[in-house]
């Protein structure tokens, strides 16, 4: 089955039920080398799913002292399918390494976080 990790709304239950059809069951772990930023939804149905205007997205840092928490799920195929539906443009699902070894989907930005001056 696939991992998917989430640090934002699709740790919500309602937006689970809405999305998966059911309640998901996780695991606590964490990103390594991302940051995490907001960002403005203009999508309709997301935004009445997740009655949020500001969903978390993160952004590759690259350095490993910068980690994200947040939960992974074991997911169908389908129900993979179905956060892709869910997640706005902005978001590019990509296989990554957390912080227990696992590897697992998760949604990221396809910008590379800048540099702090």
């Amino acid at each position: 089955m696939p991992l998917l990790f989430s640090y934002g709304t699709l740790r919500d239950p309602e937006v689970q039920r809405a999305s998966f059809g059911r309640e998901l069951s996780g695991r606590e772990d964490h990103l390594v080398g991302y940051r995490l930023e907001l960002l403005e939804i203009t999508d309709e149905h997301v935004l009445d799913l997740s009655g949020l205007a500001q969903h978390p997205i993160v952004v590759a840092t690259g350095d490993a002292r910068d980690t994200v928490p947040g939960v992974v799920f074991e997911v169908t195929d389908e129900e993979l399918a179905a956060a892709d539906e869910y997640e706005v443009d902005d978001y590019e699902r990509v296989l990554a390494t957390l912080g227990s070894g696992a590897r697992a989907w998760v949604y990221v930005s396809g910008q590379v976080a800048a540099s702090p001056s």
